[in-house]
């Protein structure tokens, strides 16, 4: 069933051009971004990049048991999931620490590149410009994007594509919220904000970066844990978080 769910996100974005590709180095999330990138079109020759710091919250002694498991061993201890950390588990701290390590390495990667791209007619990665039209798929499915307003020629310096797990990306987007001050779309429901993401669950967030040391980046959300691709794959996937 994972198999097909990564296929599935994998044609979903087949048309979308990416300049970055990463991944966390565990094997489901591995298997995923490797699939994502078979179907895709548009991103030849584009190296999947593998970073630990993307990898799952570590559970310690409640590691690759069932959810109920945990809720048990943190009804015994006092406390309540998600905030509960098993003994050798990592706390909800030191998950946002990484996310916020890679985020911060990711965006000055992107300024070091576009800065670079400024004297290259081809730029850093060898390609043009993204253009705001090569992410239609995720605005609309293929239609017109109208996340950009009027500014619909804008040219972004990078696409990078993510896949991680379901706990850390909520701890990622927490850290969007709490430490950037990020707000989510007025539309989106309250449900929906800081829920984990269902398997091959899509997000996707256009970041601003300043040259200014003490400068926030600015972050849009165009959609968050997008799973209409998954609609004809019939099973419960609550069990599967990638």
């Amino acid at each position: 069933m994972g198999f097909k769910q990564a296929d599935a996100a994998g044609r979903f974005l087949s048309n979308v051009r990416f300049t970055h590709v990463f991944s966390s180095d565990l094997i489901r999330a591995k298997q995923t971004a490797c699939a994502i990138m078979r179907n895709n079109q548009l991103s030849e020759d584009i190296k999947i990049m593998y970073d630990p710091r993307l990898r799952e919250r570590k559970y310690g002694d409640a590691e690759g048991r069932p959810l109920s498991e945990l809720k048990v061993m943190a009804k015994k201890a006092g406390g309540q999931c998600p905030s509960y950390t098993p003994p050798g588990g990592e706390t909800l701290e030191q998950v946002r620490a990484r996310a916020k390590d890679f985020f911060e390495y990711l965006c000055q990667l992107v300024m070091a590149e576009s800065s670079v791209k400024e004297k290259s007619e081809l730029g850093a990665s060898g390609m043009v410009g993204i253009m705001s039209t090569d992410l239609a798929p995720f605005v609309n499915h293929n239609k017109e994007p109208t996340i950009f307003g009027e500014s619909r020629d804008v040219t972004l310096d990078a696409s990078v594509l993510l896949v991680s797990h379901g706990a850390y990306m909520r701890n990622w987007i927490k850290y969007f919220v709490e430490d950037l001050q990020f707000i989510f779309p007025p539309e989106l429901k309250k449900s929906r904000e800081l829920s984990v993401s269902p398997n091959t669950g899509i997000s996707h967030f256009i970041i601003t970066v300043g040259s200014g040391a003490t400068r926030k980046p600015e972050i849009q959300c165009v959609c968050i844990n997008l799973h209409g691709h998954l609609s004809d794959i019939d099973a419960d996937t609550s069990h599967y978080q990638v």
